[in-house]
């Protein structure tokens, strides 16, 4: 099989075949949202690493294009749920309807049947609808009425969050903030690149000009290639460290769970092969940590109180693990 990057996969991907791929995509996404290169970036290491992305930020700085371009460079089909306080589990899932000519129950699937899912201002919604996503997201399935339907693959939700002290919103459960495998924020541009992207929406819409440069094959091939990225055991060993480090930081209640070290791990994996790389170093850890953990921590109310003072935040409380945690002598490079 060929893809439209003129990448071979037909017995797997080689690391350099998985960074051309990845390349192409990230140079496609970024003629829409200019000038955000590492959340373009952390946004395929969850699609390859077969996890789920949480954007929080402010409105209108690009969240739902950056789901759209992605999609459109895949080639893959996109839907969009916009999350309100009145949204029910079954706008999410879909619902099975009485078909009163066969006399049975037929599953009409709802938007979350797509590639690529828009969960927009997810914490607006309440947290009973919130967590009709977590099946979907962990299982990448969904269960109504008995009966079980797969979703597709690829299958990655862009979920994009309000900061909580805005009016109207709901903060997100620790179980439904632990199923996403990174958090990021976009941003404003700056001026430079705001005023490039008046100039181009001027002229045309890069998201409609914006062409396929893969397809749904060609990342199930890239995602399975990811699969196979070395983890050697000297960086397990400090994957694991980090991780376990997280729970006995001071001023933290609630560290990183299990789930976070196996996310940490995918997505080490992935970025290391959007490197061209075909094993996994401690500068892709050190590079995830933030993104990966930091989310899932819950401080204690009087915040961090340790040497970083009080009014640190969770991101801070990584750094300062990074900063204590060896890095094995030995690992790979």
């Amino acid at each position: 099989m060929r893809n439209t990057s003129g990448v071979e996969g037909a017995t797997g991907y080689p690391p350099q075949a998985v960074r051309e791929v990845g390349d192409a995509i990230a140079q496609a996404v970024g003629t829409v949202l200019v000038g955000k290169d590492e959340v373009i970036d952390l946004a395929l290491v969850c699609l390859l690493s077969e996890g789920h992305l949480l954007i929080e930020d402010l409105p209108g700085t690009g969240k739902t294009s950056l789901a759209k371009a992605l999609a459109r460079a895949l080639g893959v089909a996109t839907s969009r749920i916009q999350f309100t306080p009145d949204l029910m589990p079954s706008d999410v899932t879909g619902v099975s309807i009485y078909n009163r000519a066969t006399g049975a129950f037929e599953f009409r699937p709802g938007p979350v049947f797509a590639s690529i899912v828009v969960a927009d201002e997810i914490n607006r919604a309440s947290p009973k609808t919130q967590s009709a996503l977590l099946e979907a997201m962990e299982e990448q399935q969904v269960s109504v009425d008995g009966a079980t339907h797969p979703l597709a693959e690829p299958f990655l939700v862009l979920a994009t969050q309000n900061p909580v002290e805005m009016e109207g919103t709901y903060p997100l459960p620790e179980a439904q903030r632990d199923r996403f495998l990174a958090r990021t924020a976009i941003g404003y541009p700056d001026a430079a690149a705001e005023s490039a992207m008046l100039l181009d929406r001027e002229a045309s819409d890069p998201l409609r000009d914006l062409r396929p440069v893969t397809d749904a094959a060609t990342v199930r091939e890239v995602i399975a290639a990811v699969r196979r990225v070395h983890l050697a055991p000297l960086v397990r060993d400090y994957l694991v460290a980090v991780v376990r480090s997280t729970r006995t930081a001071p001023g933290v209640r609630l560290g990183a769970s299990p789930r976070a070290a196996l996310h940490l791990s995918r997505a080490a994996r992935a970025r290391a092969a959007l490197h061209g790389r075909d094993h996994v170093t401690p500068s892709d850890v050190v590079a995830l940590a933030a993104p990966v953990l930091a989310h899932r921590l819950v401080l204690t109310p009087a915040g961090h109180t340790g040497s970083l003072g009080a009014g640190a935040t969770s991101q801070d409380v990584i750094s300062e693990i990074l900063a204590h945690v060896a890095i094995p002598r030995g690992a790979p490079r």
